[in-house]
């Protein structure tokens, strides 16, 4: 019932975000006599912002155009690699006319992204996938909204998650020989699973395995989000959050965790912050500031969009991850799409390199927690395995923002190449790294979005023209 509640509440507030923002057009338009006023201005911003808290927030786009590379362009074309009932896989492709740039990049490493199923969409992680697309092939899953997903397709449980990644790596490697594999937060336990069985099968496995920021053990340094999953029953988080779909979608009746419900959880979290965040808004709109005003509007139209999660996958995650830690107890079996029920042997994977990073001041997965994917990956050479401590780094800093450009993603790019070719075992200690800014990168100017060249049109385009 609080999902039909909540939509008719939406329905309701519709007509008013519609007015609050045309009353804000109006009062901050020079050519009609309403925006002279003194207070116009004033009347505008609040307008503005009753209309930013009113309206719906819909799935973000990637919309990455362009990159640069060696201080060239290279054009990107997104599409769907893969269409699953619960996820799209996504590649993009590069373009370019420099012969020697396109040379260079058909020989780069191909990477399948896997994001997280946990509240937000695929697109949080565009900072990722655009520092990315400089180095790399770039393939990223795409999760769709439970709410959008007809009863007809049937149940998504976590082992279909697991199932989901084995397809898409197994896609990735048909078409360039072999890959390499990030996981950012909730994906690095299913991801550790999906490897771990291809490795028990005697199947290739990726080249590299780059985890951040994960719940691998979510038993050490537990934070407020590991507690509240492991502190009240899996009957609670039955009864208390999961909801159906209401008749006016797609997926009507289908159980889901409503995304509305974690967006609450999210922002109450940090509910002093959003509302100093808001009211800084509000002064930035006053005063004109259009650049810090726009920036606002970019994070919270990310930050606000969110999807349902279907509620078979969200409470087997419950048990398997935060309740009954089955990946490190080593009790977690996983029924394939041929029905056959496996058992999860991390110590099985002996040829793919792991990289672990970490935020030092992570408040989503604690200190330890996906460091501890190196002690059950016990078939891995040492040398093979790396560990990242990212100092000042909250949990989105690892993967999104300056420091992921400037400290997390070199680190990235040079571990992935070198295991490119595939590890050769070797006997040395593990290496932990303390990951800091320089002084210099820190004050160095960043290029706004603002400032990528857009893409030449393909009918100017001339010379040699291809894609990788």
């Amino acid at each position: 019932m609080l999902y039909q509640i909540y939509e008719a509440q939406r329905s309701l507030m519709e007509p008013f975000a519609d007015f609050a923002q045309a009353a804000a057009k109006l009062y901050n338009n020079p050519a009609l006599p309403i925006a002279q006023g003194p207070m116009s201005q004033r009347m505008s911003a609040g307008y503005e912002l009753m209309y930013r808290l009113c309206k719906d927030y819909v799935k973000p786009q990637f919309d990455i155009k362009t990159v640069k590379a060696d201080g060239k362009d290279i054009v990107i074309h997104e599409a769907v690699a893969a269409d699953k009932p619960f996820c799209e896989l996504r590649r993009f492709k590069r373009f370019s006319d420099d012969p020697e740039l396109l040379g260079r990049m058909k020989d780069q490493p191909a990477v399948l992204i896997v994001a997280p199923l946990s509240g937000h969409y695929a697109t949080l992680l565009r900072d990722t996938v655009k520092a990315m697309l400089q180095d790399h092939k770039v393939y990223i899953t795409d999760w769709k909204n439970a709410r959008l997903v007809p009863l007809a397709e049937g149940e998504f449980h976590l082992d279909d998650y697991v199932n989901y990644v084995q397809d898409f790596i197994r896609l990735v490697q048909g078409q360039y020989g072999n890959c390499h594999v990030i996981s950012v937060c909730q994906p690095t336990v299913p991801v550790l699973a999906a490897v771990s069985l291809m490795a028990s099968r005697g199947e290739k496995t990726p080249l590299s395995m780059t985890m951040m920021g994960g719940p691998i053990d979510a038993r050490k340094s537990p934070t407020a989000v590991n507690n509240l999953a492991m502190n009240k029953s899996y009957e609670w988080f039955e009864n208390n959050v999961i909801y159906r779909v209401p008749p006016s979608f797609p997926g009507a009746g289908r159980r889901v965790y409503p995304g509305f419900l974690q967006h609450t959880g999210f922002v109450a979290m940090n509910p002093d912050r959003h509302v100093s965040s808001h009211y800084d808004y509000f002064k930035q709109l006053i005063q004109g500031d259009e650049a810090s005003a726009d920036a606002h509007r970019r994070f919270y139209d990310e930050y606000n969009a969110v999807l349902d999660m279907d509620a078979d996958y969200y409470l087997d995650t419950i048990r398997t991850v935060f309740q009954e830690f089955r990946l490190v107890h080593g009790t977690w079996d996983v029924r394939g799409e041929d029905g056959r029920i496996e058992r999860v042997r991390p110590q099985d994977i002996t040829t793919t390199a792991h990289l672990t990073i970490e935020g030092e001041l992570d408040d989503i997965s604690g200190s330890g927690q996906t460091a501890a994917a190196h002690g059950l990956c016990t078939g891995v050479p040492k040398s093979h395995q790396k560990h990242i401590e990212v100092e000042g780094a909250g949990h989105y800093g690892i993967f999104s923002g300056r420091r992921w450009r400037d400290v997390v993603y070199p680190q990235v790019r040079d571990f992935i190449l070198r295991f490119n070719e595939g590890p050769k075992p070797a006997k040395t200690t593990p290496v932990t790294a303390k990951a800091r800014p320089s002084a210099a990168k820190t004050q160095a100017a960043r290029p706004s979005r603002a400032g990528i060249a857009k893409a030449v049109p393909a009918k100017r385009r001339a010379g040699a023209r291809a894609k990788a």
